[in-house]
């Protein structure tokens, strides 16, 4: 007998420029292919637009996505947000990327802010701390990054796996729930973080740091080894 599969709801709360999801699809879209369409049962809110599950029970994980708004903007939804997160502990697994990262660090008693150290975009190494039962062996992981605020202060209960001097807190596991989160990108393919560099060319960051990031993504990543990490995190 076929187990049925996971129910994964993914908690939308930003979107890519208008040209690129034409070519490259939604924040959710990118996740499903990243982790595999056909691996679970998919459901999709739309956070950002007031849209929630009934109860966390509704599904068996969520992960929540990037956004171009910070968990400090005083959005209704982000509040809210916050206080789905809080009530899911311990009765969902969680997973954050990028924004969600950063709101799951918020609402578990961490602390976001708007980094003095600028933008960090293009392809970034951390170095891995700890090996988790779910990982490979492995000393560093190099994935797309496309943020300026930063976790500077980790929640009780959660520990750093990954980081690095731009984001020492880059990384975390929880040891008090099932909840792992990242600030990088696992799901943005390199033709689309390329695009969304040119997309703020000039008006986010100047040519130069530009030119820097899409020449980063010349080199390999561990797009697969994380995304790999994560259905092994769901699936335990």
């Amino acid at each position: 007998m076929t187990a049925d599969p996971l129910k994964i709801g993914i908690l939308k709360t930003g979107r890519p420029p208008k040209p690129a999801v034409e070519r490259f699809g939604t924040y959710p879209d990118m996740f499903m292919r990243l982790l595999g369409a056909d691996t679970y049962a998919w459901r999709t809110y739309a956070a950002d637009e007031g849209e929630w599950p009934g109860a966390p029970e509704d599904n068996d994980a969520y992960i929540v996505t990037g956004s171009a708004c910070g968990v400090y903007d005083a959005e209704p939804w982000i509040a809210e947000l916050i206080g789905f997160l809080q009530a899911a502990k311990g009765r969902a697994k969680l997973v954050g990327v990028c924004f969600g990262h950063q709101a799951m660090a918020q609402a578990f008693g961490g602390r976001v802010v708007k980094s003095d150290k600028g933008w960090g975009v293009g392809e970034h190494v951390y170095g891995v701390i700890s090996a988790e039962p779910w990982m490979d062996r492995v000393e560093t992981i190099r994935l797309p990054a496309s943020h300026q605020d930063q976790v500077v202060q980790k929640p009780p209960g959660a520990e750093v796996f990954a980081g690095s001097d731009f984001a020492p807190f880059g990384a975390l596991v929880w040891r008090d729930q099932p909840a792992i989160s990242i600030q990088l990108h696992p799901e943005f393919e390199p033709d689309y973080a390329k695009a969304l560099i040119d997309a703020r060319r000039g008006s986010v960051y100047p040519d130069a740091q530009a030119d820097a990031a899409i020449a980063s993504y010349a080199a390999p990543d561990d797009r697969v080894r994380v995304g790999t990490w994560i259905n092994r995190f769901l699936a335990t």
